[in-house]
């Protein structure tokens, strides 16, 4: 079963990134951070997975919440996701988006949009590798 969940906002708090998951929208309880993450081009997002009896819950990150994924990978820790009242720190984030990134960077396999898209929000990134 693929459940699927979208982040609708994302909120710095002092030196950490919160991504807020409206309960509305949650359809069952995450799971267990899966430190993995996917995505979904058509969809433009970035997927987070979630371990869950039933497989994995998808969470997606529409390009809305990009801004916040890329200030998450300059701040120390781990992002944090709120979901019905509870705080689940997204272990592996940053390690796994970074891996995306420059994956895609120059990559049509992603789609041309996805690709260029990516690359304009998180030139940063690209542009500070030695």
């Amino acid at each position: 079963m693929r459940i699927q969940n979208r982040v609708m906002d994302g909120i710095q708090k002092g030196n950490e990134i919160h991504f807020i998951l409206h309960d509305e929208e949650a359809a069952v309880q995450l799971g267990k951070p899966a430190n993995k993450m996917i995505t979904d081009s058509e969809e433009m997002s970035f997927v987070y997975l979630f371990d869950h009896e039933h497989g994995y819950t998808y969470v997606h990150f529409p390009q809305n919440t990009w801004g916040h994924m890329a200030k998450a990978l300059q701040l120390d820790g781990d992002p944090i996701m709120i979901s019905q009242g509870k705080s689940i720190p997204l272990v592996g984030f940053k390690d796994e988006l970074t891996m995306l990134i420059f994956n895609i960077e120059g990559n049509d396999n992603y789609g041309e949009a996805f690709t260029s898209a990516v690359e304009h929000q998180f030139h940063d990134l690209l542009q500070n590798v030695e």
